[in-house]
């Protein structure tokens, strides 16, 4: 669904542009009803997700043990969190001021369009990350095998 990569640079409100090559794709999935939250495996991302897929994210975090460390910091994260939008008449996504806080979001970010959801990169964060060679020689399911061998 959504792909590719955009580099963005947010506004003095901290509202980022939604690149033209989505617009028609998430006014027609969603009707722009969008919802973006915390990335709970990575402090300097967030997810945005359309509404429909959020809710599929939300049914099946929501259940979670509450008395397990790590579902409660996915609920925190994911549902807790959660922050529904809609773009303004320039095609613009408010991200709250708390979210910028947190994933240290001060004026360019990347876009990343993964499929059923999009990722907003601290573009520093995400080059850094890119840089890091993963050590493929334990714990690489046969999937990720296959893709690099």
């Amino acid at each position: 669904m959504f792909f590719g990569e955009s580099a963005i640079n947010l506004d003095a409100k901290g509202r980022l542009t939604i690149p033209v090559k989505h617009r028609e794709m998430l006014a027609n999935v969603c009707q722009n009803e969008l919802v973006l939250t915390y990335n709970p495996f990575e402090i300097s991302s967030l997810w945005l997700y359309t509404k429909q897929e959020w809710q599929r994210v939300h049914d099946s975090v929501k259940p979670l043990s509450t008395f397990d460390p790590n579902h409660r910091n996915l609920q925190q994260k994911i549902i807790g969190s959660a922050f529904f939008t809609e773009p303004d008449k320039g095609s613009r996504i408010q991200l709250p001021v708390n979210m910028r806080q947190v994933a240290s979001m001060d004026k360019k970010v990347i876009l990343l369009g993964m499929g059923d959801k999009f990722e907003i990169w601290n573009e520093e964060a995400l080059m850094k990350q890119r840089l890091q060679v993963p050590d493929l020689s334990e714990g690489v399911s046969d999937a990720m095998k296959s893709l690099v061998l």
